[in-house]
Order: structure tokens, then C-alpha cells, then sequence
């Protein structure tokens, strides 16, 4: 059991940032390949300049998953993420203001939006991992130190 538990630290949070990361690069490819219908989303819903928020968060979800797959700056983009995500919560999915069979498709998009938000919260709590590039510039003298096991 020692050896599955060695090798899930290793290669664990690896895997933990790609299934986090994907859903933020397919949703920007997704929002690029459709600029102008999205901006116009977003308008609809009150977002203020849509093609300027639009382009910030394009680049967000692309560079900032590709960044969170490569595990550079991991702590600060799950930061990032987390208040993105909260606010999409809020903005996009309002399953509260929903109706008949809208408000459980809202409702499900709010939890995952809530789920995201947790695994980014753990991203920033526990870092990166082993495999990822360059040294996590957290302040590591505010992080509790690790056990030894």
C-alpha cells in the first residue's frame, strides 16, 4: 500500500491539475472559436465591455490552464480561478432567478462551478506537486510545515 501511496503524491497532483485545467482550456477554446456570440452572451447578461472581458478571459482559461497544467505560478492561478469561477457562479448560473426546467441546468452548473472552486482551494493550500515547472513562488514561511510521515 506504501508504494500506491508514494506514487498517488507523485504523480497525484499532476493529475489533479489537468482534470481541473481542462475544463478552463476547452471552455476558452470553445469561447474563441465563438467570439462574437459570446461577447454578445455576455452583454445580454449585463457584463460591462463583453469584448474586453471576453479577451481577459479567454486568456485566463487558455494561458492560465495551459500555466496550471505546467504547475507554474500554480497557487496564484488557483487564486485566480477560484474568484473567476465564484463570480461565473454568480453572474452565469443564477439557478435561484431560474425557472421551470432552466433552474436544473443552472443549478448543476452552480454546484460544479462550487466543485471547481474546491479543488482550486486545495490547489492553493497544498501547492503544485512534484512535477511542475520552477519553484512555487508562494510564501512558503506562511505555509504550515509538512509532517513527516
Amino acid at each position: 500500500m506504501e508504494k500506491y501511496r508514494q506514487w498517488l503524491e507523485h504523480y497525484g497532483p499532476l493529475a489533479a491539475r489537468v482534470l481541473l485545467a481542462q475544463v478552463f482550456i476547452v471552455s476558452g477554446a470553445g469561447k474563441l472559436k465563438a467570439f462574437a456570440a459570446t461577447a454578445a452572451f455576455m452583454g445580454n447578461l449585463g457584463i460591462p465591455a463583453p469584448q474586453l472581458m471576453l479577451v481577459l478571459t479567454i486568456a485566463l482559461e487558455l494561458g492560465g490552464g495551459v500555466l496550471l497544467v505546467l504547475g507554474w505560478q500554480a497557487r496564484w492561478l488557483a487564486v485566480a480561478f477560484f474568484g473567476f469561477t465564484f463570480l461565473t457562479a454568480l453572474v452565469v448560473h443564477p439557478f435561484w432567478a431560474a425557472e421551470g426546467p432552466n433552474m436544473g441546468g443552472q443549478l448543476n452548473n452552480f454546484m460544479k462551478n462550487l466543485a471547481i472552486m474546491g479543488g482550486m482551494l486545495y490547489v492553493v493550500i497544498h501547492g503544485p506537486g512534484p512535477l511542475s515547472l520552477g519553484k512555487d513562488s508562494w510564501d512558503e514561511s506562511a505555509a504550515p510545515e509538512k509532517k513527516k510521515r
